[in-house]
């Protein structure tokens, strides 16, 4: 169960028993039902923008780099020469930011399921999204299983 509480978002998740997360809201900047799940965007008091999906916290701007950074800096340098590389979910565009950071990537590719994610992720994440708009990126919805099947071997990295 999650939601906001005399202006605080609270997530109590049986994923994490024993422990609850609350955090202050100062704005609600957009909340809306995709084909696949709740999206809710705040402003908050400390953790700078947050994304919530089915009111689970996904990522929030104060910490968002640890998971970003792990994702992608960790297999790309473990690569030789990472030139083409496939995201499979990231619709929030923090995954694809950090991979643009690399000067070897010739291109990436972004497959998520939820255009919703994506379109308020450029709307209000811009700071995650940021590496959607780059020349050698580009984004589709859809199946991600759907869209690599057949393809892994034109692929450098792949990050799931």
């Amino acid at each position: 169960q999650a939601g906001v509480t005399q202006g605080w978002f609270i997530e109590v998740n049986n994923q994490w028993p024993g422990q609850a997360m609350a955090i202050k809201v100062k704005e609600k900047l957009f909340e809306g039902k995709s084909d696949y799940q709740d999206v809710q965007i705040f402003e908050t008091e400390t953790y700078g923008k947050m994304m919530t999906l089915d009111g689970v916290i996904q990522s929030t701007q104060r910490d968002e780099f640890s998971y970003h950074e792990m994702m992608v800096h960790l297999p790309l340098f473990s690569h030789p020469n990472p030139e083409k590389i496939c995201v499979i979910g990231g619709g929030d565009g923090g995954v694809l930011r950090e991979i643009m950071k690399h000067p070897s990537v010739q291109s990436a590719v972004l497959c998520d399921i939820d255009a919703v994610v994506i379109e308020q992720s450029k709307v209000h994440l811009k700071h995650l999204s940021v590496g959607m708009e780059h020349p050698k990126s580009e984004v589709i919805c859809g199946d991600g299983l759907a869209f690599l099947k057949g393809k892994e071997a034109q692929y450098d990295v792949i990050n799931v």
